[in-house]
């Protein structure tokens, strides 16, 4: 999925071990400023659609359908494509593809109608065919994670008649749906850049120099699509391999803009220069040894097109084509994405009877903010699961005769910490808030330890499974280098952790878990990460536009799973 530097989306990050420089949480800040120039991470699906039994036989003949396809928005329809026209056929196959961009962080409901065009139109274009004349055969609706999780990326829906008047719904057929991802996103093109006699920047040490690759969009806008790491005081840098997919560049012959920056801890980078070249020509570079002169827009040039050429020098050290699985590959054979949940039961979230308690349950239905956290990421997530057997646990809080516990069950068992799905969290979150008293403080260590041990027993199991742990919290942790341990610990099992801070405390303490907005974590015996796990967001950063955080925080799952299993040489088999 869009996947770029050194196997992680946004990334060049790699280390085990003893902590290694200041540079990571320099290429942390840079990643934001990928981010902040809009790159995004997504995969182009080509749907293949077939049917069967179309329409009711007792009422009708053999038809002339054709499926269109539309993306679903809070019930407003927006069309994707339109499929040809089958003439004579009430089990058609169609040739047609459907395009559309797979995001893993968002739900993609798909709606799928299917008519049958009357001969006399057969002669009009099939996008200029008024769909409102012709006999409406059937709907079909399911979300693009149901096709892309289903083994052969196949997935088969019966058809329905929605609000269409039509006789004997249940005889209206089937509609097959097959997912491919385009060849483009498993093309992998590997470089190592480096570049000499880089420009000093910095007034008292040399520059920070990190790469940022754009595409160029058809009206000449970049469009950025990867990153290098950070070289601390270094004019002659050498980064990590880039891993660039041909979906993404779009062809080895579009053009791509490499600029060179200086990092700054403001968020204010310094252009060193920049250069545009092909990923052809890039390959060209390879070949020849040679290097490529950055230019810079001339400073005193009355021409805003004029630009000045440096002596500073770009090298193409290593370039090689490849293919690989991917995301999808994994989850569609058969691995599984289990969610886990912690929720904070500690006395500052307030009285639970009362409405400012952030725990209120409110009569009418309305979801208080540890619900609407919930909610909305297992709407993603649950897609994933099939059996969605989810552990859940609440901390910080004195089950009844008992002193306060950092890691209790949330179903109140003693042994058995999963519920039914996600509506098993919502009933065993109310249940737990009766039958404990609120308490403190609050402690990430044993939660993120318990977690871990659970992905550890599937490893040991040979299960293909990978866990993201969600901890929702109201306040900042009082354990931090037990939590920062077991954080260390994590990385090197297959599992994510993500934490969402609600209510109105200032969680500008909590940046310290994300490696995106803080520094590197080092354990208390000097080691890092294998990987990065976690990542870390505020609700109230939102203003309201809750699914953005949402969105933002799951986006790095898929990154973090492809770098635990590349590391691993975990292969996508069912």
């Amino acid at each position: 999925m869009g996947n770029c530097c050194s196997d992680e989306i946004g990334t060049g990050r790699h280390s085990v071990g003893p902590a290694s420089s200041s540079a990571d949480a320099a290429s942390a800040a840079a990643d934001r400023f990928l981010r902040s120039r809009g790159a995004g991470a997504s995969t182009q699906i080509e749907l293949s659609l077939s049917a069967s039994n179309l329409g009711d036989q007792e009422y009708f003949f053999k038809s002339n359908p054709i499926v269109v396809v539309y993306s679903s928005n809070d019930g407003a329809l927006e069309e994707i494509g339109r499929t040809e026209v089958i003439v004579n056929s009430s089990s058609p196959s169609w040739n047609a593809k459907i395009i559309l961009q797979y995001q893993f962080e968002v739900l993609q409901p798909l709606v799928f109608h299917i008519y049958d065009i009357d001969p006399q139109f057969h002669d009009v274009s099939e996008k200029m065919l008024k769909l409102e004349e012709q006999q409406f055969l059937g709907e079909a609706i399911c979300n693009l994670s149901d096709v892309v999780t289903k083994q052969n990326r196949l997935f088969t829906i019966k058809l329905g008649v929605s609000e269409q008047n039509l006789p004997n719904p249940s005889k209206f057929g089937e509609l097959t749906v097959q997912a491919e991802e385009s060849a483009g996103s498993k093309a992998l093109m590997e470089m190592v850049f480096h570049c000499s006699d880089l420009e000093i920047k910095d007034l008292l040490s040399k520059s920070d120099p990190f790469l940022l690759i754009s595409r160029m969009s058809e009206n000449g806008t970049p469009v950025p699509i990867c990153k290098t790491e950070v070289r601390k005081n270094d004019l002659n840098p050498k980064w990590k391999p880039v891993i660039l997919n041909l979906q993404q560049v779009g062809s080895k012959e579009s053009p791509l803009m490499i600029e060179c920056f200086n990092f700054s801890s403001n968020g204010k980078h310094d252009l060193v220069g920049k250069i545009v070249k092909s990923v052809a020509d890039l390959e060209n570079l390879y070949h020849s040894g040679n290097g490529e002169n950055f230019f810079v827009p001339a400073s005193n040039a009355h021409d805003c097109h004029s630009m000045e050429v440096l002596k500073s020098q770009v090298y193409v050290e290593k370039y090689l084509e490849n293919s690989r699985h991917t995301f999808i590959d994994y989850i569609s054979a058969g691995c599984q994405l289990n969610l886990m949940v912690a929720i904070d039961y500690t006395a500052s979230n307030g009285n639970p009877r009362l409405p400012d308690s952030l725990h209120y349950i409110d009569p009418s239905g309305r979801p208080n903010a540890y619900q609407r956290v919930i909610l909305e990421i297992g709407d993603i997530l649950q897609y994933y699961d099939p059996a969605k057997r989810i552990p859940s646990w609440g901390y910080g809080a004195r089950p009844i005769d008992g002193p306060v516990s950092h890691c209790f069950n949330l179903n109140g068992s003693t042994y058995q910490p999963e519920v039914e799905g996600i509506q098993g969290i919502m009933s065993a979150y109310i249940s737990a808030l009766r039958n404990v008293s609120l308490a403190g403080p609050t402690l990430f260590g044993p939660l993120i330890s318990t977690a871990t041990a659970i992905a550890s027993q599937s490893l040991t199991s040979n299960q293909q499974k990978y866990f993201i742990l969600l901890i929702v919290t109201d306040g900042v942790v009082t354990d931090f280098q037990e939590t920062i341990d077991a954080i260390i610990k994590a990385s090197d099992f297959p599992m994510s952790i993500v934490v969402v801070g609600v209510g109105g405390a200032d969680f500008k303490e909590m940046e310290f878990l994300d490696p995106n907005k803080g520094g590197r974590l080092e354990s208390s015996t000097g080691r890092v990460a294998s990987r990065d796990v976690i990542q870390f967001a505020p609700m109230k950063d939102v203003h309201g536009s809750r699914i953005s955080i949402v969105q933002s925080l799951l986006a790095e799952i898929p990154g973090q799973f492809m770098t635990y299993m590349r590391t691993r040489e975990i292969q996508a088999i069912s």
